[in-house]
């Protein structure tokens, strides 16, 4: 059968099963480490990061990349943006399980180096740093050839990273375990697609405008340039919140899967559901991608952020200073909605339909 535009070739049910067989691997490698510092908190699995207890600390790690964003950065010319997606990728991930980033690594896979081009990368990397507030304390380049693919004539490339945070002494991961019916869920917007859902947009600009789509108008700019938006940093704003006191009963970082798929991972542990009546709608060129692709909303909200970054959720008292504090560092924040008894998510569209998804059946 052929696949239509709104087609993205990617199957998020294969996807999420391939993950539970790496990490069911993985867990088994967990008894190395019994009685010794490093051994894995269990209860996290398929969390957006791991928790190791060492003496005196608890550490998570994680990895990430940038996917095939990459190619943007190939058809504009514009490489610098791509170290804040990179960046936003891990660093988000690690406050995710409430944890404070603190050190990076990364990988760049290429296929003949570009000194020029890997400056670029690098110097968006150490910008993206700055407002990470982490240092890059490694990394690798490979040259690997024609391994390597991607358009044009300039250099290919795969970039993705690993993040190191530690849990503040005193605290309690977040695990979905602190979370309870009633709570609200703060939306925290996004600028753009973010790191995700690349292989359908770009099959839907393919569709649409031909194999030079990048250069077609969107809005003041290019579409090469919309979909080239790099990622805002939540990491900073929720590291200040837990320092000045507001209790964060959660925090779901939107990647691939969309709000419904990553908020699930959150209320899992205790059997939750939610409704989310008000969340920030979506951009207006993500619109255009949906109405163009003819990609259906309960499509688009499982691969794509659809304006929404990061979700917390918080006692509805802890809402006040969540907001204020959010405005000061010129993050757009609302509420978006409530946790429920209910297993299951509930997402009200602009359009005034109701989507629905299953929720946190454990």
């Amino acid at each position: 059968m052929s696949q239509g535009p709104g087609d993205s070739g990617l199957d998020l049910n294969r996807q999420d099963r391939a993950s539970a067989v790496a990490y069911e691997w993985a867990q088994r490698t967990f008894a190395n480490r019994k009685g010794r510092a490093g051994l894995p908190i269990l209860g996290t699995g398929g969390f957006f990061a791991n928790l190791m207890d060492f003496p005196g600390t608890v550490i998570s790690m994680t990895s990430d990349g940038i996917g095939t964003k990459a190619e943007l950065a190939e058809r504009t010319g514009i490489y610098r943006t791509l170290g804040f997606d990179l960046m936003a990728m891990v660093v988000d991930d690690l406050v995710a399980v409430g944890c404070e980033p603190v050190n990076v690594t990364n990988i760049l896979d290429v296929d003949t180096v570009d000194p020029s081009v890997v400056d670029e990368l690098m110097h968006g990397l150490h910008e993206a740093a700055a407002v990470a507030r982490v240092a890059v304390v490694g990394g690798e380049i490979a040259e690997l050839g024609d391994r390597i693919g991607g358009w044009g004539d300039g250099m290919h490339f795969n970039w993705c990273a690993t993040a190191i945070g530690i849990l503040p002494a005193g605290r309690s991961p977040l695990d979905g375990r602190l979370v309870a019916a009633g709570d609200a869920v703060v939306a925290l917007r996004s600028d753009g697609f973010r790191s995700n859902g690349f292989s359908l947009v770009r099959r839907v600009m393919a569709a649409t405008f031909g194999a030079d789509w990048h250069r077609e108008p969107c809005e003041a700019s290019t579409w090469g340039g919309v979909l080239l938006t790099p990622s805002r940093i939540y990491a900073p704003l929720v590291v200040d919140l837990a320092t000045e006191g507001v209790a964060i009963s959660g925090v779901v970082h939107v990647t691939g899967g969309g709000v419904p798929g990553n908020l699930a991972r959150l209320l899992r542990p205790n059997g939750l559901g939610a409704d989310l009546g008000t969340l920030f709608p979506p951009h207006s060129f993500m619109r255009e991608v949906m109405q163009r692709g003819g990609v259906p909303p309960e499509q688009a909200y499982r691969l794509w952020n659809m304006g929404n970054g990061m979700l917390l959720t918080m006692p509805p008292g802890q809402v006040g200073p969540c907001l204020a504090a959010a405005e000061a560092r010129g993050y757009p924040a609302r509420v978006a909605g409530t946790i429920t008894p209910d297993p299951a998510i509930v997402l009200h569209t602009e359009d005034g339909s109701e989507l629905a998804f299953p929720g946190g059946r454990r």
